[in-house]
């Protein structure tokens, strides 16, 4: 089973670990990426139970890898290589050892940063490894059900039958605004009883990203500056990202706030959801919009007392982002705008169709609320589903002939 612990040594499942074990099998490597604290060693431990363990926290470990990775890589087995990205070059060592004997599932590797991302990372180990991604623990896998939404119950049936697969697992009403601020690290989201341990957590986390992280990942000397950058992102969850104006907030050179997002989004730390476009759409907006991984670090950069909508639609996304990561087959998530303000909050793309998902924190939503999925719908006949209104309420029922509304929970 694939493992994290919570407190009383609870042991819940992980989405993840099965799509782990294929890549496992199929190649000679594979990179397990994430924000620091998201559970990745202690799933790659219980994957490999038995065997070789070392990580670059160590400092001995990491002398090891700068002044001899052959030595650290070589050997009879499979080992477990955690806090890669702390000595990139260790990487060539990795594809020498892989070249030599490509035993499949000989290397798992653990970063908290994306080596992709990365300009210290000059290789890439094509055709030797694979890239997974564990995101902060879903609504259901606290619950210790190991899973994400409902995504593929609804992409495998029909329009009308919805209410019924949605009905099909009863469920209990849920209140999003405690999920949004105990976030998905397991610590705060499982260990500590109320919101002021979880902040003292949620800033100790953000003290030793900006203090000993991001200064491995790149030489930061302006840390109040970094500092209030990454509030102004957390202030600007939800919204089409605008670099200029997020630089003129801060008070720093947009180019240095391009940079100072790439780390952001190379550490796991924020996503840009990417706008949905065809050829045949016009005057879309095109800015990807900002999110965070962990609504509850967010809701504690940005000093916010309340969550807001945005917040529970970034918990829907964070939802469909560890779906796609584990997913076998490939799948996409877009935003959708277009100039004159019609916009659907999320639009998957995947098996050759479209779901547009609007999300309202309301609880009863109104026909009103339901123009921007019939527009989307409009201009994607031939490829879109059912519009789905996700909400705060507790009745399932088509506010139009094609826009499900839907209890958030009931998904989630």
């Amino acid at each position: 089973m694939d493992i994290i612990h919570a407190m009383d040594d609870l042991v819940l499942p992980r989405l993840a670990g099965d799509r782990m074990r294929a890549h496992l099998a199929a190649m000679p490597a594979v990179v397990l990426s994430g924000a620091r604290q998201t559970g990745k060693s202690t799933l790659a431990r219980s994957l490999r139970p038995t065997g070789r363990y070392a990580t670059l926290d160590d400092l001995d470990v990491l002398e090891l890898a700068k002044c001899d990775p052959d030595a650290l890589v070589g050997g009879v087995g499979p080992i477990i290589l955690d806090e890669v990205q702390r000595a990139p070059d260790l990487l060539h060592a990795v594809k020498r050892a892989i070249d030599a004997r490509r035993d499949r599932g000989r290397f798992l590797m653990i970063g908290s940063a994306n080596l992709l991302f990365l300009e210290r990372v000059s290789e890439s180990l094509a055709g030797r490894a694979s890239y997974l991604t564990l995101w902060p623990m879903t609504r259901r896998e606290q619950r210790g059900e190991g899973r994400c939404g409902r995504w593929d119950d609804l992409l495998a049936s029909s329009d009308d039958a919805w209410p019924n697969v949605l009905a099909a697992a009863p469920d209990l009403p849920d209140d999003w605004r405690a999920l949004a601020r105990r976030g998905g690290y397991p610590t705060p989201a499982l260990e500590l009883p109320d919101d002021p341990a979880r902040a003292i957590w949620f800033e100790a986390y953000a003290r030793t990203y900006l203090e000993r992280d991001l200064q491995a990942l790149s030489a930061i000397t302006a840390l109040p500056d970094f500092r209030r950058t990454m509030r102004a992102t957390a202030l600007r969850l939800g919204q089409v990202l605008n670099q200029t104006d997020l630089a003129r907030d801060v008070a720093v050179p947009q180019p240095t706030v391009h940079r100072w997002l790439n780390l952001l989004e190379a550490s796991y730390l924020i996503m840009r959801l990417p706008a949905y476009a065809t050829n045949r759409t016009k005057r879309l907006i095109k800015s990807p919009k900002l999110f965070w991984s962990d609504v509850g670090l967010a809701l504690h950069l940005a000093g916010s007392p309340e969550p807001t909508g945005a917040h529970l639609e970034n918990l829907v996304l964070h939802d469909l982002l560890a779906w796609r990561d584990a997913r076998a087959s490939r799948a996409d998530l877009h935003h959708w705008r277009t100039a004159d303000g019609r916009e659907v909050d999320l639009v998957i793309e995947a098996d050759g169709m479209l779901l547009p998902i609007e999300v309202k924190s309301i609880s009863r939503p109104r026909v009103a609320d339901t123009a921007g999925l019939r527009s989307f719908r409009a201009l994607h006949d031939d490829r879109a589903r059912a519009g789905l209104l996700l909400h705060d309420g507790t009745h399932t029922e088509w506010l139009t002939a094609d826009v499900l509304a839907v209890p958030w929970w009931r998904v989630l």
